[in-house]
């Protein structure tokens, strides 16, 4: 064997060092560039994105549309924010986003859902062309403009419905009980979709709003609502704020400023530009002042409705009553961009009157961070009360039914994907007892032979859960049956007051505020029920 000297052995290791780093970095440093400067600096930092967008554009292994470059950088660029907040909204979400916030759009008007693959209707809008031509829930839209709506999804059906005012749909109803389709040629029109869902008197001289949006015409809404629950006898006002995802932050000052008193701060802005930066104060004297008022708030509750919710706690205007709220601590500003949509960007963070930002804290992936509430910073209402920052705003009375929660995630555990199939097998025996009529009276029981009925349904439909799941589940598929029973045999009317009897929250806030006489007083006894609460939880 040959000797090898010195100066080859270094040679030899060197390759052999560059051949591992090449395994270690993956291959190669083939073509050397030039250096393009500091890119701390923003011209560095420009020079850098030229050089790598020209680079991948010209050698990049495939050929990539530079349109289609500029959209990718755009979406890292924002992804890098990590604010799940700002967005770039193409013209479709753009649109959606302008509708949302004015309730306006041209349709026919009917809220429908999906069930066995067809389109079916949950409620036709008061007053609108699907009512007047005499839509009903639970009819299936079988064809929509001559074309078969089986298997179209929700979005599919809600696009078919809209349109240019004046311009006509042409559809195609199969109705329980009537054994010839049923044709109907609907004009679409100008409607209005209400942010007040619906307004109603419960027992003992309570008034009850569902709001469900922070549009264009939200205070005009709840003032008419809650004027008409006055004069229909209301005595005190329960304001339902579950599942509002706010909207617009002026709407949610102004719903603010109808219950508070002239100069009450409402809410502080507090941004990085000048225009950012911005303090509401309550500009006129209160409607109602004597009318005590409480509010209803979950998980879902986020953005102006917490503004909403966080002044008046604040303020000791109103009794919180539910689950905290969504954390949504932030305001955005719209930007349009002509045909590319718009940007939808964080501008400030808001704060409400006694100082405290409520934004929860998520990591990239959502999850939840947030600290305990003896972690928080403490903050004091206008009467004293401990109010926590962060997490969202946290109501005075939580109030939530943790065992049909429970229960609830257990049956949707073991139907997995099948979990619209069940929601299929509810809405078909539903409907086959609006055919039958042998349910009389909106104030009807669940039979244990109805249960039995939707299980056949279910198993029909090839769902296979375990039986005694099903049946530990009765908690909540009877009230789920009970209110599709309601809906489509007696109607939307009948389908509220079943759900107002399971809802624990609307029990809470309706048994604290019976009798109440003044917003102290309410305040008074929801502030008992919380040491209550505490005691239970072995807090004090």
């Amino acid at each position: 064997m040959s000797g090898i000297n010195p100066g080859t052995r270094s040679r030899t290791l060197i390759v052999g060092a560059m051949l591992v780093l090449s395994v270690i970095t993956g291959g190669w440093l083939i073509e050397r560039g030039t250096r393009a400067g500091p890119v701390s600096t923003p011209a560095g930092a420009a020079r850098l994105f030229d050089d790598v967008f020209t680079k991948i554009s010209r050698n990049y292994v495939d050929s990539i549309d530079t349109a289609a470059i500029y959209r990718k950088a755009v979406d890292g660029m924002l992804y890098e924010l990590e604010d799940p907040y700002t967005s770039l909204l193409g013209p479709d979400k753009f649109g959606r986003l302008t509708e949302a916030t004015s309730g306006d759009y041209a349709g026919i008007g009917v809220q429908v859902d999906v069930r066995d693959g067809w389109i079916v209707v949950i409620a036709p809008a008061t007053g609108g062309p699907a009512e007047r031509a005499g839509v009903q829930p639970g009819d299936r839209i079988v064809a929509i403009d001559g074309k078969s709506a089986k298997d179209w999804t929700l979005e599919e059906a809600m696009t078919s419905f809209r349109g240019n005012a004046g311009t006509s749909v042409a559809l195609r109803i199969e109705r329980p009980g009537v054994l010839a389709p049923i044709p109907l040629t609907l004009m679409r029109e100008p409607l209005h979709q209400s942010a007040v869902r619906r307004i109603a008197m419960l027992a003992n001289a309570v008034g009850y709003i569902d709001l469900n949006a922070f549009s264009d015409s939200t205070d005009r809404e709840v003032t008419r609502a809650v004027s008409a629950l006055v004069a229909q006898g209301a005595k005190s006002v329960i304001l339902d704020l579950r599942s509002n995802p706010g909207g617009l932050l002026d709407q949610g000052t102004r719903v603010a400023d109808l219950f508070l008193d002239k100069n009450q701060k409402i809410v502080s802005l507090r941004g990085r530009t000048p225009e950012a930066n911005r303090d509401y104060t309550d500009s006129t004297a209160q409607k109602w002042p004597t009318l005590p008022l409480a509010i209803l708030v979950d998980d879902r509750s986020a953005s102006a409705a917490e503004i909403v919710a966080g002044a008046l706690q604040d303020h000791d205007r109103a009794v919180i009553v539910g689950e905290p709220t969504y954390g949504k601590g932030s305001a955005q500003t719209i930007i349009p961009l002509g045909d590319a949509g718009g940007l939808k960007i964080t501008t400030s963070r808001w704060f409400t009157p006694s100082g405290r930002s409520i934004s929860r804290r998520m990591t990239r992936d959502d999850s939840d961070t947030e600290p305990p509430d003896d972690s928080k910073k403490k903050y004091k209402t206008d009467a004293g009360r401990t109010v926590y920052d962060g997490g969202g705003i946290t109501p005075d009375v939580l109030e939530s039914d943790s065992t049909y929660t429970a229960t609830a995630h257990m049956l949707q555990a073991a139907l997995g994907r099948k979990v619209g199939v069940f929601r299929d097998a509810l809405t078909d025996y539903a409907l086959s007892l609006k055919v039958s009529k042998t349910v009389a009276s909106p104030q009807f029981d669940v039979t244990p032979q109805m249960l039995d009925e939707v299980w056949k349904r279910m198993v029909a439909r090839g769902v296979v859960i375990d039986k005694g799941v099903y049946d530990e589940s009765a908690s909540v598929v009877k009230p789920l049956l009970s209110y599709d029973i309601a809906r489509y045999v007696f109607g939307p009317d009948a389908e509220f007051r079943r759900r107002v009897d399971n809802d624990h929250a609307i029990a809470s806030a309706l048994q604290l505020a019976t009798g109440a006489t003044t917003q102290r007083a309410l305040l008074d006894r929801a502030m008992n029920r919380q040491k209550q609460q505490r005691r239970a939880l072995g807090q004090e």
